[in-house]
């Protein structure tokens, strides 16, 4: 994390899903470790992980936690509000199914649309 973005801040959660099956938290910020272990322990699934950032965009290290050889599948990377779809079998073990990310469209972009989207991804450093 700190090698694609300097300053970042961020906390990270993995719910474990077998032996102990406890929530190990990692992080150089408290605040966010502790929110990614509070909502890891809500969702309840084993064997997946929260990243919370702060002073980047998800986007900022989306290859590099692709380039971890356990991360077999990523739901989501976004500074939008989610919700995480989780379901549950008879034994009480839960699983992520999907997310829901962000809001639903509100029309189709127009050029005004176009400029202001190109100027958000050069301000957030991924395009030039």
């Amino acid at each position: 994390m700190v090698n694609s973005v300097p300053g970042i801040k961020f906390g990270f959660a993995f719910t474990e899903s077998s032996g102990a099956c406890k929530i190990r938290c990692e992080g150089n910020d408290e605040e966010l470790k502790k929110l990614a272990a509070a909502n890891a322990l809500e969702i309840g699934a084993g064997h997946s992980f929260l990243i919370l950032l702060r002073n980047a965009y998800p986007i900022n290290v989306l290859n590099a936690i692709k380039n971890i050889p356990e991360v077999c599948n990523i739901y989501c990377a976004t500074a939008n509000t989610l919700e995480v779809i989780v379901a549950e079998n008879e034994s009480g073990a839960k699983g992520i199914i999907g997310v829901i990310d962000g809001s639903r469209p509100k029309g189709i972009e127009t050029d005004t649309d176009i400029l202001w989207r190109k100027e958000f991804l050069r301000k957030a450093g991924y395009k030039l």
